[in-house]
């Protein structure tokens, strides 16, 4: 399958993400009411959930609201509260060298991808990522050289919050250290289990354990995959090669000293790197993160595109995917 990547900048939300939306608006328009209208919270608790939890950024998400065209069912998507469920893989680790580097594996369903890497200016805080939502992201940095990554959590339980996405955009809007967002990964509430890995400029790190049902748990992990502190869904687990990876990873962070390139080059092959794109679990992209130097790498095998916040540009790229070896088993993972 060839993915048609882009990479565009706004530093206001302006004419460029209203043409965004207009195009990405069926397919989510249609994945959000796949549950039916009802099963969806109602404009007024949308709204008053992001007043609660995440005040700031109301502005923006009413200005967006406005280029979507103010329609009640766009509003309420927006605010990605209590979306329908979703799956993903992903690998994440921090490279602790003298300047560490936050590398992600990102596994998903080619179908359901926005494919954009966006580059904005939101009230004053630039920040860059992948897009997902068309103003959620799934790993980003921002000016203050704070990065972060997420890897689903591997449970099977939905509750009462955000979609994790609009999340880290928080996260990135208005935080600056990792000890920040550890605060602020720690009160919000998420709909599903998520492992959220944060660098900042300094060189800490931490790793939060989100999930809907209990209380958040701040680690010092520099690794992350499908689990939390242990294995609760085992047919997912079993997989996506969960605990195999981070073995895998963990290996090559105590028992084997390399550079930086060798390290990140393990992402784009097994056990890391997935072809399970008709399951939802194949690795649509390697991104690597230089908090630092406040720049990001998207990877793809022989192929990298980076990315500098200071002086981004814009662009496009065709990608195709790997073939995929197992298309018929992702039955057993359905919520």
């Amino acid at each position: 399958m060839e993915i048609l990547w882009r990479a565009l900048s706004e530093a206001t939300p302006g004419p460029k993400w209203a043409g965004l939306f207009k195009e990405y608006w069926p397919s989510y328009h249609r994945w959000w009411l796949r549950e039916g209208d009802d099963a969806r919270p109602t404009y007024l608790e949308c709204r008053r959930a992001l007043q609660t939890h995440m005040p700031e950024i109301v502005p923006v998400y009413e200005h967006l609201c406005e280029l979507a065209g103010g329609g009640d069912q766009a509003a309420r998507f927006l605010s990605f509260y209590c979306p329908p469920p979703y799956l993903s893989g992903c690998s994440q680790a921090i490279w602790p060298g003298k300047e560490p580097v936050l590398v992600r594996n990102y596994d998903y369903n080619p179908k359901a991808f926005d494919s954009l890497i966006l580059r904005t200016a939101w009230q004053d805080r630039a920040v860059m990522g992948t897009s997902d939502g068309l103003w959620g992201l799934v790993d980003g940095v921002n000016d203050a050289g704070l990065a972060v990554s997420l890897t689903f959590g591997g449970r099977r339980v939905v509750g009462g919050g955000f979609g994790v996405p609009l999340i880290l955009r928080y996260v990135l809007q208005v935080c600056e250290t990792a000890e920040q967002a550890g605060e602020v990964l720690a009160r919000i509430p998420t709909h599903m289990s998520y492992n959220v890995t944060v660098l900042d400029a300094e060189r800490r790190y931490l790793t939060v354990m989100m999930a809907p049902d209990r209380a958040a748990v701040v680690t010092n992990a520099a690794v992350a995959t499908n689990h939390q502190e242990e294995v609760e869904w085992i047919s997912h687990a079993r997989f996506t090669a969960t605990v195999e990876r981070e073995r895998f990873l963990l290996q090559r962070l105590t028992l084997h000293v390399e550079t930086e390139e060798r390290f990140i080059g393990a992402f784009l092959k097994p056990p890391l790197y997935s072809t399970e794109y008709a399951a939802g679990f194949g690795t649509l992209y390697t991104a690597v993160y230089r908090p630092r130097q406040r720049q990001m790498e998207i990877r793809w095998p022989g192929t990298a595109w980076p990315f500098s916040l200071g002086e981004f540009e814009e662009g496009g790229r065709r990608v195709s995917t790997p073939d995929d070896a197992n298309p018929h088993e992702h039955e057993a993972l359905v919520l």
